[in-house]
């Protein structure tokens, strides 16, 4: 097993007992809930008259039913609303701390919590939600888990868990301009599939991870769990402190000094012991686009959909899944194809920065005929800055629609859906079946800026071509 490894060390510290059959129960630094998977949670403690163990330690918010275009209430769906004055009352009840719609803090979970500096190195951290695994880009160890843990979380502040193994992935080189977080992320997952990570945490490292920024790690990290792996991470350093320095919920003045002193000291040692290590070269990578049914059927913009012949044997049934769903045929270029809406947005790719990058390629442009082109802010801070930089009005200029915060169309559980065999351009995180709305919609995952372009164009388009003539306009 794995030694000296920053997921060994903080296991360590939140460690409270062995338990019979291999298990730990380990203590949770950080609960965040939203209105989805905590209702039945509360549900079940109120029947067993708990409490909440430790309220301070648990935060709420609301996003994955909000819609995104008026956020007036009571919502026009009567289920969400439900869903949200439900969540508010055992919010009360129990003493949570509530990211209200209006507050200036609510947003999507895995965006308001790391921008807020509740997210922290050497925390463990649990959601109702498979993505939570983006915490680790600040050295955390986060997991996503499901309604009946949420329930033990609440009511214990500790999970029943086994001990991963840890698989480190170093990351050579650095990505070109016009490739990003999100591109490097599709190609690991490509190489080592969507299963490859079952029974792992991921540790990313190396040059190209180190250059990167905090919001570009929380992508890699964010995507960590469409890899199989139940947590990824990536060791603390200089560009996280600088992050997260003067973020609200972070200590201050010598209280800061001290802090910083101790998270130095989680990063695996230089002589860590691996389960397992892979490389990478971000040199190699260029922007790279789903074309089936799971984020690992992927592809860069200048290959040609895989012929069944080139699989692995267990990936061939569901290579002919995916053509069949996604009405591709094997051998044709995935460059040039036409979409229909194109989605800027999600737990993944929601951020300031991604709204920049995609901002850049809207400037002095407009979506092409026909198109349904829309962004979404990752909380109310990520849309008060954006707005600030009048990256809001840009947008607008460009034929985008400008919306509220929310997880909007990344798994439509809100207005935000396809239609029909739509195609969605999307910086969201999974492209299965059915999952943005309709069960004929066809996902293809890339990142803001290659989403930006194929507004702009009407189809898949190489996003270095355009930023090659931005550079050459403005010569």
């Amino acid at each position: 097993m794995s030694s000296g490894t920053l997921y060994d060390k903080v296991w360590d510290l939140h460690r409270i007992a062995d338990l019979p059959g291999g298990s730990t129960q380990l203590f949770v630094g950080l609960h965040l809930i939203h209105e989805v998977t905590s209702p039945q949670a509360f549900s079940a403690i109120t029947e067993k008259n708990l409490e909440v163990f430790c309220p301070e330690r648990t935060i709420a918010t609301v996003d994955h039913i909000v819609p995104t275009e008026s956020q007036a209430r009571p919502f026009l769906d009567p289920l969400a609303e439900t869903m949200l004055s439900t969540l508010e009352k055992n919010c009360k009840k129990y003493g949570i701390k509530l990211f209200e719609i209006g507050s200036g803090n609510q947003g999507i979970v895995h965006v308001i919590a790391p921008e807020s500096g509740l997210t922290q190195p050497g925390m463990t951290i649990a959601c109702g939600d498979s993505h939570t695994s983006t915490h680790g880009a600040f050295g955390a160890i986060a997991f996503g888990i499901g309604t009946s843990q949420v329930r033990d979380v609440l009511a214990s502040q500790s999970l029943a868990m086994k001990k991963l193994k840890v698989r480190r992935i170093w990351v050579n080189g650095q990505l070109e301009k016009g490739v990003f977080a999100k591109d490097l992320i599709l190609h690991i997952i490509r190489q080592l599939g969507v299963k490859g990570g079952v029974g792992y945490a991921y540790e990313f490292a190396g040059p190209a991870i180190e250059k990167m920024s905090m919001e570009e790690r929380m992508t890699i990290c964010n995507m960590a769990i469409e890899g199989g792996a139940r947590s990824g991470y990536i060791n603390p350093d200089k560009t996280t402190f600088e992050y997260l320095r003067n973020k609200p919920y972070l200590p201050k003045g010598k209280a800061w000094e001290l802090a910083v002193k101790w998270w130095e000291t989680l990063s695996s040692d230089p002589d860590a012991k691996f389960d397992d290590e892979v490389q990478f070269d971000a040199n190699n990578v260029a922007p790279t686009i789903t074309w089936g049914i799971n984020p690992g059927q992927a592809i860069s913009i200048d290959e040609l959909i895989p012929k069944k012949e080139s699989l692995g044997e267990n990936d061939r049934q569901t290579a002919e899944e995916a053509y069949l769903y996604m009405k591709l045929q094997p051998g044709e270029p995935i460059k040039g194809l036409a979409v229909d809406v194109c989605f800027i947005g999600s737990c993944t790719n929601g951020r300031l920065s991604d709204l920049k990058a995609a901002a850049k390629i809207a400037e002095n442009r407009h979506v092409a005929k026909g198109i349904k082109a829309f962004v979404v802010p990752g909380s109310e801070k990520v849309a008060r800055d954006a707005e600030a930089e009048g990256i809001d009005k840009l947008f607008m200029n460009a034929g985008f629609e400008w919306r509220k915060p929310g997880c909007s169309m990344c798994l439509a559980m809100n207005p935000d859906r396809l239609e029909g065999n739509q195609i969605s351009a999307s910086s969201s995180n999974r492209n299965f079946k059915g999952r943005q709305g309709s069960s004929k919609g066809r996902t293809l995952l890339m990142s803001p800026a290659m989403v930006a372009a194929a507004a702009i164009s009407g189809s898949v388009v190489d996003v270095r071509e355009l930023i090659a003539k931005n550079n050459t306009s403005q010569k």
